[in-house]
């Protein structure tokens, strides 16, 4: 069980995140994992058939069925919408003393793989071919689908903190996973090792998965910001397909292209993003979203550099 304790500051410095690099190591695991097929099956058969012939073998052993995973693999992001070359920057920055001590504490009481010798004879030369690696997975296994993963996460985001802006952090923790509980000024997470940490007015990072179905991991170790990392709320509809066109009720009574922008936004989106998903110039979409939002049927959040727009019930409800 970790045991996380909030002073003054801490609440005031929670804050979200998504992670690329995050969602490319638990991916990892789900390729291999017979449980991972009621939810990801459709990914897992997609991303089996595009990494034909690529050696992941590095990649699944720095993530050994122990407790501990090495932490520089996947440094907790700096900025609330992380690109996948910032992360593997700061990867490659982790002193080659840090990597090696970590890779060991990993295999503690064991040997360590073959194929991670590497990382302790020359943990420089080891780290950069392992960027090399999670780039060419990350072009086959989770690019084509990363703008749906990154949709998931980021209403995760938006869903919380609106949970956060109408109870605090009773809300925000109450749903997050049954294995989190929060009172007083303790965060509780039930797991398969013990360990307890004063935030000390670091706050909290919160890093919402995609491929992290189970159950939630926590990071506590210096010098990273503490940080959860938890399943994404809407994980069981992540590969249903994505409804394509606003029915002709919905057509008739707001007109074709507006019916489509509130169909689109089934998932948070950007405007560049609905101008390229619904082929119409981003002008057009803008103010197609003034109109939705002024209606109370749709509304913008900024997420770090980016504008997402969602539908409001009254939206979900017409769209039904």
């Amino acid at each position: 069980m970790v045991i996380l304790h909030f002073g003054p500051e801490d609440l005031a410095n929670v804050r979200f995140a998504i992670s690329p690099l995050n969602e490319l190591h638990l991916s990892v695991r789900v390729l291999d994992r017979p449980d991972a097929r009621a939810i990801h099956l459709p990914w897992i058969t997609a991303a089996r058939e595009r990494l034909e012939g690529l050696d992941i073998g590095v990649l699944q052993a720095l993530q050994p069925s122990s407790a501990y995973t090495p932490d520089f693999i996947n440094p907790p992001p700096g900025t609330p919408l992380a690109e996948l070359e910032e992360e593997l920057a700061e990867m490659a920055a982790t002193p080659r003393d840090r990597v090696r001590a970590e890779v060991l504490r990993a295999y503690a009481g064991g040997e360590v793989p073959p194929v991670l010798r590497a990382f302790l004879d020359e943990p420089d030369a080891a780290v950069a071919q392992l960027a090399a690696l999670a780039r060419e997975y990350w072009r086959r296994a989770l690019a084509p689908d990363w703008a749906r993963i990154r949709a998931l996460l980021e209403g995760d985001v938006l869903y919380r903190a609106r949970q956060i802006a109408d109870g605090g952090a009773q809300r925000l923790f109450a749903d997050i996973h049954p294995e989190v509980r929060f009172a007083g000024d303790a965060l509780t997470v039930d797991m398969p090792f013990d360990a307890t940490a004063q935030l000390a007015g670091r706050g909290l990072l919160l890093i919402p998965s995609a491929f992290a179905w189970i159950r939630p991991a926590v990071l506590t170790e210096p010098p990273w910001q503490p940080a959860l990392i938890y399943p994404a709320r809407g994980l069981a509809l992540l590969w249903e397909p994505e409804p394509t066109a606003p029915s002709a009720a919905l057509a008739s009574l707001l007109g074709r292209r507006r019916a489509a922008v509130l169909t689109a936004l089934s998932a948070p989106r950007s405007t560049t993003e609905l101008a390229r998903a619904l082929e119409l110039s981003p002008g057009s979409v803008s103010q197609h979203l003034a109109v939705l939002s002024a209606a109370g049927l749709a509304s913008g959040h900024r997420v770090g550099r980016v504008v997402l727009y969602a539908r409001s019930p009254t939206g979900d409800a017409l769209a039904g």
